[in-house]
């Protein structure tokens, strides 16, 4: 990179000397006036310098071509040198800026020069305000340029590392993916990748494999299946397990929902009550005194709904029981998974159910939701059959789902 100043009195001479020079590819990264020295420079124009730029024949010789993203990041590599340059310039060597007193000037040269010096020191005020802003703006194009070089680069070696392709496919969070590669590298064991990579996603993965007794609530956004979840658990604690079960619900506002979850529970024959307010619920559960299991179901609630959830918790609060469950599909988004962990953390759920894992076909949001909620797993559900589509998976089972070695169909 070779650099240099020049002063003259317009741009006109400025271009022109700078053609001559440094030739047709040199930029300009700097211009300012400057006074010329002695008394005389106060009623003088002032000159401008010019500070221009250009790259050496081997700057050229090292500009690789071989991709357009190597010729940007060289290119702005050598904008930034060259600015980095300006400034080193400029503090080795200031350009000659002098501060115009108004009462100095008149002690020193004439009475009648007041107004004049007035003029002058207003100019000198604006030409600084001008050039500190013009570093302002020079200092934040060298924050982007950083940014955008640093950006690039992790990218390039993100994309040369099979780890992180891999963990692309399978559609995780970034700060998932991230925790994941720490982990492998963490392992000292010679292992093949897809091998290593499994033992650290078993690790992340916990399954609850206690006994399900007393009152068990169910709680999670609209759709994502908890009345047919619970129906399905019913007829599997009832006639698999022959546990005595019983079945409440808070769900008034779907009248589907009600007629839906009693429908099974005569099917099932075992007892069933509906819950108006909180005063109904804590008699619901002294009905049922005598069941092994009363399975709660509860009203889908938003997450971004501070009030609904509070509403919701009240209820939640009244049942007194350490087994809360939050239902999610295996369907939901991963930007919408975060979201609605957080919101539901304010009712203290301390297992997981994940849902609709037949209507996709890529398992990363298992992990993902996993990861958010940080709770064990405690059942999945494969189907709309009741009670058969519910299954309690171990950890190697759903890290296979994941990888793709195995599927639910």
């Amino acid at each position: 990179m070779k650099v240099k100043k020049f002063i003259v009195k317009d741009m006109n001479e400025a271009l022109a000397k700078i053609r001559y020079e440094l030739g047709e590819e040199a930029v300009i990264i700097n211009q300012t006036k400057v006074r010329q020295p002695g008394i005389k420079g106060f009623f003088s124009k002032k000159l401008i310098q010019v500070t221009a730029a250009t790259e050496s024949q081997k700057d050229k010789r090292d500009i690789k071509l071989n991709s357009n993203d190597d010729l940007l990041i060289n290119s702005l590599e050598l904008i930034k040198n060259a600015v980095n340059y300006a400034e080193v310039e400029e503090k080795i060597h200031p350009t000659e800026k002098k501060e115009v007193s108004g009462e100095k000037f008149y002690r020193d040269i004439k009475n009648d020069y007041n107004e004049k010096t007035y003029v002058i020191k207003n100019q000198e005020e604006k030409e600084t305000m001008e050039t500190n802003k013009l570093l302002e703006e020079m200092n934040e194009m060298k924050i982007l340029l950083n940014n955008f070089i640093n950006k690039t680069k992790d990218k390039d070696e993100e994309e040369a590392d099979p780890l992180y392709e891999r963990l692309r496919i399978l559609d995780l969070e970034p700060l998932l993916m991230k925790s994941i590669v720490e982990e492998f590298n963490s392992i000292e064991e010679e292992l093949p990748l897809e091998q290593k990579l499994k033992k650290v996603l078993e690790d992340k993965v916990t399954i609850y494999n206690g006994d399900m007794e007393g009152p068990v609530v169910f709680v999670g956004p609209t759709g994502v299946g908890k009345t047919t979840t619970i129906a399905k658990l019913a007829g599997r604690l009832s006639l698999i397990e022959n546990k005595k079960v019983g079945l409440v619900t808070v769900d008034t506002y779907r009248i589907g929902a009600v007629e839906q979850l009693k429908t099974y529970a005569e099917i099932m024959d075992i007892p069933f009550k509906v819950v108006f307010n909180i005063n109904d619920m804590e008699e619901a559960i002294k009905s049922m005194e005598n069941c092994d299991v009363v399975l709660i179901d509860t009203t889908g609630r938003s997450s971004k709904n501070s009030m609904q959830l509070s509403q919701l918790r009240a209820f939640v609060d009244k049942v007194n029981t350490e087994n809360i469950n939050l239902v999610i599909s295996a369907t939901t988004k991963n930007d919408d998974i975060s979201t609605i962990v957080e919101g539901y953390k304010k009712l203290n759920f301390n297992h997981i159910i994940i849902t609709k894992l037949d209507e996709t076909v890529s398992y990363g949001s298992i992990l993902n939701i996993v990861y958010h909620g940080n709770k064990d797993i405690n059942f999945v559900t494969t189907g709309q059959n009741v009670p058969d589509d519910i299954k309690k998976l171990d950890s190697s089972s759903i890290c296979r789902l994941v990888l793709g070695e195995d599927n639910i169909c």
